[in-house]
């Protein structure tokens, strides 16, 4: 493989001009700002994904069903507005979208402690902050998956997809166990304040980045009508199969997933009798797979093949996340950390891949539609599996559903197996790929 130095990409202004070697990552100062605010406000996206259930349970008394609802509503606005959301991306400033979102955040989630303080706390406003919070989310995510490919060239997407998964799993780690001090400190509600504050740290990183934004390249796409345009998006992810049966993978594993994540700190609060502030260990003990897979994604692509890896990693190597609603009391809940690093593992290997194929196969001026329409597929699904798990507690059982969820994971990966991949080694590079950093 050719050394850093010597990969090229083109001068964007004179094409004339000879070819000059890109930047390496770790010396892209606006990638490593997008990154590093990224990193510290995922790390406090984690602390309310264990202090928003934890309000809800022990300072509201809330039931499994009232908690896997509240879920619902953290995720519910990408299937209600992904799509138009996609639109929008695409024709206003992503930077700036992104920054709204950061600032409109820290007002929601530091509005829970004050509410606490002053006694006024109702689940009534959880499901109000849960609900805002997920529209500033899909917003941003879409924004941010469309701008990457502004700051660094199409041959560092992998790897720098890589890096903010890594930092993501990172976050998945430090965040429930610093989340869990901090409940244990000063209580749940209050423990919030910090995810405030990582959004503001978010906020300053981006309005440091230098690099310019490219304007529009079509001066009347503002007046395309918002229907057609999503349909183009849709019509994108439809025509790939690769696309395609990417996100029917990541639909289905997502709709199991929430059920997982939702149940889980009912399970292990009121099953397994663990304290509230050992269920962030355990999460955060589960999130090492990520890193791992964060970390050797791009190194497994090259050995075993990035179109292998990807259906490999979703029927092989998820298969202990059955260990899950096996865990039971004391040593044996470890089970439950056991079977979710396999999970975060097998899910962070496969998606950097399929994430870094859609990215650099889309043109520019669709990429935040495409992103979009791949979203509304693939977290649209996690309401609807909030919700599932809600009743099916209520029904069965926690522990039952849990192997419910658990055996419909490890199942999604079939969409990979039967599929294209299968007959691949590597992902293929389509001919309308992107050309040369943006």
């Amino acid at each position: 493989m050719a050394s850093e130095a010597a990969r090229l990409q083109p001068d964007a202004l004179n094409p004339l001009k000879p070819l000059q070697p890109f930047q390496p990552l770790r010396r892209n100062r606006d990638f490593l700002l997008l990154w590093g605010g990224q990193t510290v406000s995922e790390v406090g996206s984690q602390i309310s994904v264990l202090a928003l259930p934890l309000v809800a349970l022990v300072v509201l008394k809330a039931s499994a069903l009232q908690v896997a609802l509240l879920s619902a509503a953290a995720t519910s606005a990408f299937l209600l507005i992904a799509l138009p959301a996609g639109v929008l991306v695409d024709r206003l400033p992503r930077r700036r979208l992104m920054l709204w979102c950061d600032l409109a955040r820290v007002v929601l989630l530091g509005s829970v402690p004050v509410a606490q303080v002053a006694g006024v706390l109702t689940l009534g406003q959880l499901y109000g902050v849960a609900l805002l919070s997920s529209v500033c989310t899909v917003f941003f995510s879409v924004a941010y998956q469309s701008y990457l490919p502004t700051l660094v060239h199409r041959d560092q997407l992998m790897e720098g997809n890589g890096k903010l998964s890594t930092s993501q799993s990172v976050a998945q780690i430090a965040g429930p166990g610093l989340g869990a001090a901090l409940v244990g400190v000063i209580g749940a509600a209050k423990a919030m304040a910090a995810d405030a504050v990582s959004y503001a740290v978010s906020a300053g990183t981006l309005l440091a980045i230098r690099k310019a934004e490219p304007g529009p390249r079509d001066v009347a796409v503002g007046r395309v009508r918002m229907r057609t345009q999503i349909r183009e998006g849709l019509a994108f992810v439809a025509r790939d199969p690769i696309l395609r049966r990417a996100v029917a993978w990541s639909g289905s594993a997502n709709f199991f997933v929430i059920m997982v994540e939702s149940l889980g700190p009912v399970f292990l609060v009121r099953t397994l009798h663990l304290r509230p502030s050992y269920v962030g260990l355990m999460l955060a003990a589960g999130a090492c797979g990520g890193v791992v897979g964060g970390l050797t994604a791009g190194r497994l692509a090259n050995k075993v093949g990035s179109a292998r890896i990807s259906w490999l990693s979703m029927t092989v190597f998820a298969l202990p996340g059955l260990l899950i609603p096996a865990a039971g009391p004391g040593r044996l809940s470890l089970l439950f950390a056991a079977g979710w690093t396999s999970w975060t593992f097998s899910a962070t290997v496969c998606g950097i891949a399929l994430t870094s194929y859609r990215q650099a196969t889309c043109p520019p001026d669709l990429l935040g539609r495409v992103n979009a329409a791949s979203r509304w597929v693939t977290w649209g699904t996690l309401p609807l599996g909030g919700i599932v798990g809600g009743a099916l507690a209520a029904t069965v059982g926690v522990r039952t559903s849990l192997w419910i969820a658990t055996a419909g994971g490890c199942l999604s990966g079939l969409w990979l197996f039967f599929s294209p991949l299968r007959g691949m080694r590597d992902i293929p590079e389509p001919a309308g790929a992107l050309v040369g950093a943006r």
